[in-house]
């Protein structure tokens, strides 16, 4: 069947001119009814048309789609491929958490392309201006809807799908790798049996053989690692020989580069005929890439590719391998779930990786099978070769799995407090009923009626209610005498910033201590649960003991490893023994501190919030007590924040009182250096005035006078706190645009002198506390 055929108006829409038999047994379903669709088919199957008809019908009929994609590569990379459909006039638009979110452009969007957390995020916020548009989606298309196995993510995406499903109740079509119950996600998704569809393995188009190849596991990690290498080249070799390729799977980005430079060795002496050394034209585009050690890999006939690499240079590496200019490419995961790049051998040199966060993991089942799909080559080969090197302790359970599949479980129950909670903070769920009838749109309820004894069907409801009340009893949720649910703030919080309920607590209990210091702020975030898998490996321990020093606080050596982390961030001093995870930790304390900066504005005040959002700028920028404030300027890093700071600068009302000319004496460009000041203007400049507080009082008498506190620059929400001698007379919270006063009591009391303190605080910027002192004596 034609393309044009069957799709007229889209025919221009898609990279082909016909359909294949996968394709054509699906397309009057997704194109002829409005069914909900399930279609389970093997990888490299052309999987992917059947998402474009669904899209292609939708937008026929004025509507909008949705497409879910598992990984936030790959969004980037449907944004490029659906170019295809701006040419026809269709607005696609994707919405990531990197990104700049365009309301506007999302509300008019034809495809919406986002991963199943951001669509979570947004409709968590459905009801804002900002997030409405989610609540306007016609069809969903929810690629590899095998992730509900994921134990991290397949909980999100099950209760986004469900909570669609409420909100605006549109198509979905939901499209997988091989999966052996996909009746249960059919259920779950009300797709009827004509609308349902479980390709073999005879609908792929080559052949794929798989098998097991174990090597002997040593005492050290970094040997195996060649032994596995070893291994590998001895299975690719006979394929390289006669022209076929080699994709290579290993466990990091690292692993990758180092594993190239290795093979090239390797293959020379092995006399292996690979690389384009002698080709002349290709020798000149080789100059083109950015990453140095892929230049000289290329040319020797091997590459790597992960995600660290440019974009320029992954579409080149893409390129030339398609083109057989590449025989042997190393790669991380992202490359199993991203573009269409067979080869006629793949190999899992790696079966488990290094997770900042979770230590030492398995890869996972599904994303073993994604990689091994990708054996073959259409065209070029009738038949492609699947290896997992693995040790002979794992060998039986990797035979049992490519053997018979993996089915698809939820992972609901794991965090059903936390998403049951979330759903009660946004209001969807008010009463029990809508509990259990929530409940029943899951995954996890479809999965259990179907495997009862492993989910204990029979006690699924008594478990939801049990769930339900540990909330109330830890002050999430509110249950009135009739059973309505109402959401306290500490709810909607720990929803709002997506936090183990466990974090949520401890960064409550924080907030009602009497002193809130940086060590404590720091402690806590080290402590959550988010951070309970990171492992410290022995390596690391000297390190570690050499930031904290004589500092033991009640944590693990994991929680140590991370508390280590954000003090030594604070000043850029990270040892190198622990950069390898530093970022990965550092990115997701940032999340958590701006979490608990506003946990302290709610239930402690501006000042303990003003503290953490300090924290938070140090960490993130690596600069001193004295530069953080100025990074609250626009344009202001952490190389500019120093400088200004050693030049006597330390707050943006100082970058603006020194104007561009002395910024530019510092050697700012004059044209940096008025923006900069421009932008400093539009922050707080603070002072205070004393003028109804006299300077001596006599014993005994009193006068209530006041203080006004004015704002020169931009306005900004503040706290303002008055103490004297030490003792808090009074404390408000006001937007401070001007002018605000405070009531000042002076009064003769027993001591020498009134010492009065009012401290100015700006809980949402990164700027120093301002502080003013006056001292009055008592006569």
């Amino acid at each position: 069947m034609k393309v044009a055929d069957a799709v007229p108006e889209f025919a221009d829409a898609f990279d082909f001119e016909e359909f294949n038999r996968m394709q054509r047994e699906a397309l009057p379903v997704l194109v002829d009814t409005d069914h909900n669709v399930v279609a389970s088919a093997p990888t490299a199957s052309g999987k992917t048309a059947l998402a474009e008809l669904a899209i292609c019908k939708t937008l026929s009929e004025g509507g909008t789609a949705l497409f879910v994609a598992p990984m936030r590569a790959l969004t980037n990379e449907k944004e490029s491929e659906w170019e295809r459909f701006e040419d026809l006039g269709y607005s696609v638009y994707v919405v990531t958490g990197e990104r700049d979110l365009h309301p506007r452009r999302a509300r008019h969007a034809d495809v919406l392309v986002m991963t199943p957390e951001k669509v979570d995020s947004a409709t968590r916020k459905h009801d804002s201006r900002r997030y409405d548009f989610v609540t306007d989606v016609d069809c969903v298309v929810i690629d590899e809807v095998h992730l509900l196995d994921s134990e991290g993510r397949g909980g999100v995406l099950e209760v986004t799908v469900s909570r669609l499903r409420r909100l605006c109740d549109p198509r979905f079509v939901a499209l997988s790798a091989t999966m052996p119950n996909v009746g249960d996600v059919a259920d779950w998704l009300d797709a009827p049996p004509e609308a349902t569809f479980a390709f073999g393995d005879d609908y792929r188009p080559v052949d794929l053989q798989t098998g097991v190849k174990t090597y002997t596991h040593g005492e050290n990690s970094f040997a195996d690692k060649y032994r596995r290498l070893y291994r590998a080249l001895d299975l690719a070799e006979p394929h390289v020989r006669e022209d076929g390729q080699a994709l290579v799977f290993v466990a990091s980005r690292q692993d990758a580069v180092s594993a190239a430079a290795k093979t090239r060795d390797e293959l020379a002496e092995r006399d292996v005929p690979v690389g384009s050394r002698g080709d002349y034209d290709f020798h000149n585009e080789t100059k083109t890439l950015e990453d140095d050690r892929l230049r000289k890999a290329v040319l020797d006939g091997v590459a790597f590719h992960h995600a660290g690499l440019s974009k320029a240079d992954r579409d080149r590496i893409e390129t030339w391998f398609r083109e057989g200019k590449i025989a042997v490419l190393f790669s991380t995961s992202t490359l199993a779930w991203g573009v269409n790049l067979p080869a006629r051998c793949v190999i899992v040199r790696d079966t488990k990786y290094h997770d900042p966060l979770e230590g030492e993991v398995d890869i996972s089942p599904l994303d073993l099978l994604q990689m091994l799909g990708r054996a073959g080559r259409p065209g070029y080969d009738d038949v492609g070769y699947g290896w997992v090197i693995c040790d002979r302790s794992d060998a039986d359970r990797y035979r049992r799995l490519l053997r018979e599949g993996t089915e698809i479980e939820s992972h609901l129950a794991a965090d059903l407090d936390a998403h049951l909670n979330a759903e009660i903070a946004m209001g969807t769920l008010s009463d029990l009923d809508d509990v259990l009838s929530w409940l029943e749109t899951t995954y996890y309820y479809v999965r259990a009626a179907s495997e009862p004894a492993a989910y204990d069907f029979e006690g699924l409801r008594d478990r939801v209610r049990e769930t339900l009340e540990s909330l109330v009893d830890r002050g999430f949720v509110e249950m009135g005498s009739d059973l309505a649910l109402d959401s306290t703030p500490l709810g909607r919080l720990a929803s709002k910033y997506y936090l183990r309920l466990s974090t949520a607590r401890a960064f409550r209990d924080l907030a009602d201590r009497d002193r809130i210091d940086a060590d404590a702020v720091l402690e806590t975030v080290a402590a959550a649960a988010e951070f309970d898998s990171v492992s410290a490996r022995q390596s690391e321990a000297d390190a570690v003991d050499a930031v904290l020093g004589d500092d033991v606080p009640d944590l693990d050596d994991g929680g140590r490893k991370v508390l280590a982390i954000l003090k030594a961030s604070r000043s850029d001093s990270v040892p190198a023994d622990l950069r390898s995870d530093a970022w990965i930790i550092r990115r997701n304390a940032l999340r958590l501190l701006a979490a608990l900066r506003e946990f302290l504005d709610r239930f402690s005040g501006p000042r303990a919030a003003n503290l953490a959002r300090r924290l938070e700028a140090r960490i993130e920028h690596g600069v001193s007590r004295d530069a953080v404030s100025l990074t609250a300027v626009d344009g202001v890093g952490a190389g500019r924040a120093s400088t200004l700071a050693t030049g006597g600068l330390s707050r943006p009302a100082d970058v603006v009182a020194a104007g561009a000319d002395e910024l530019e004496r510092a050697g700012i460009s004059a044209g940096v250096a008025e923006r900069l000041v421009e932008s400093a203007a539009d922050l707080p400049d603070v002072s205070v005035a004393w003028d109804d507080v006299p300077g001596s009082v006599a014993a005994g008498e009193s006068e209530l006078c006041e203080v006004r506190v004015r704002n020169a620059g931009g306005g900004a929400r503040v706290g303002v706190r008055v103490t004297v001698n030490g003792v808090e007379m009074h404390e408000k919270t006001t937007y401070l645009s001007d002018v605000t006063t405070v009531p000042v009591g002076v009064f003769g009391a027993d001591a020498d002198t009134l010492d009065f303190r009012v401290e100015v605080s700006f809980p949402e910027l990164p700027v120093r506390p301002f502080v003013a002192e006056r001292t009055v004596g008592v006569e």
